[in-house]
């Protein structure tokens, strides 16, 4: 975290250093977004050294820096600025320290760093990118979210709390179809545990309470129609797995407290959507030569998440 800061410090002075130093500076004045926030150069001197916070060397850690940090910081109270602020000053001075010994041994020409620097500026601009992107996407109104409510009763107005029985099988992919069949033919949990530990298969048991918004929303019909003491068996990358609902309990929510989740969740949904369209289009305008040996084409992951962005959540309460 306060690598960032004290990149952006260096920016300020790094650009008037000799002609090696420049190239640095130069690679990283890129490397975080909003490097305005920093020291301009040049302006009225006083104005400037009211900005300084110490002076190392022949180098300088900025109020700017420390303020780039703190601001970063999580759950420091008013009162805990001042402290909070000498602390984070002593460990970009240490930083900074660090930071010069590393330009005496030349460790910012080292290609691995370069590289590094590069593709940390990629990641940032394109992320940045993708957030304005994303930014363009409006808020659902009142109708909108009344419509989502309606039509899925099972996360609001007909809500379960579900205690689940869980089994998870071991299993290779040519033994899945007929550990299904045997464990269809169980009467009870017992009974079908007994059946695995007879055949050896490798299994675990465990219990987990879900509420209707922790499940997968592709699946929540399905357990929402299930009853106490009804199995359910699906295909896991392990093998299998098997849940057993032990008990449900009825849990609704109104409109007025399911709202601010469904207004988050739909909008969510609208920049995920802004991005993928956003990302084919410039895969649409765009001339794309695949060379080597990757004149084949795209690979399967050609087109995935936006970079640095995570995928909009499926539940609509979290």
């Amino acid at each position: 975290m306060f690598g960032n800061s004290h990149i952006d410090a260096r920016l300020q002075t790094g650009a008037r250093k000799t002609q090696g130093r420049v190239r640095l500076a130069t690679l990283l004045v890129s490397l975080v977004a909003g490097a305005a926030m920093l020291t301009a150069c040049g302006g009225d001197k006083e104005k400037k050294s009211s900005q300084v916070a110490a002076k190392v060397n022949k180098e300088e850690v900025s109020v700017h820096q420390i303020n780039f940090v703190l601001a970063r910081q999580q759950g420091i109270k008013p009162e805990q600025k001042d402290q909070a602020s000498k602390v984070i000053l002593e460990r970009l001075i240490d930083q900074e320290l660090a930071f010069q010994k590393a330009q005496e041994e030349k460790i910012d020409r080292d290609p691995n760093v370069v590289q590094s620097i590069e593709a940390a500026k990629r990641e940032i601009i394109v992320r940045k990118y993708f957030e304005n992107v994303a930014g363009q996407a409006q808020q659902p109104n009142d109708t909108e979210i009344r419509d989502y409510f309606d039509k899925h009763p099972a996360l609001f107005a007909q809500r379960r709390v579900y205690s689940f029985q869980e089994v998870t099988i071991e299993a290779k992919p040519e033994q899945v179809e007929g550990i299904k069949a045997k464990l269809a033919t169980a009467k009870t949990v017992q009974e079908m545990l007994q059946m695995l530990q007879a055949d050896g298969i490798r299994h675990a048991t465990s219990q987990a309470v879900r509420a209707a918004e922790q499940l997968p929303l592709s699946q929540l019909d399905n357990f929402a129609q299930m009853k106490d003491g009804q199995v359910t068996i699906s295909p896991t990358p392990p093998g299998l797995r098997v849940l057993i609902l032990a008990g449900s309990e009825n849990k609704p929510v109104t409109l007025e407290q399911a709202k601010p989740a469904i207004e988050a969740f739909l909008t969510n949904e609208r920049k995920r959507q802004l991005i993928e369209a956003q990302q084919k289009s410039l895969r649409a305008s765009a001339k794309i030569e695949y060379v080597g040996s990757f004149a084949g084409g795209p690979g399967a992951a050609a087109s995935g998440a936006a970079p640095g962005l995570e995928p909009a959540s499926e539940a609509a309460s979290q």
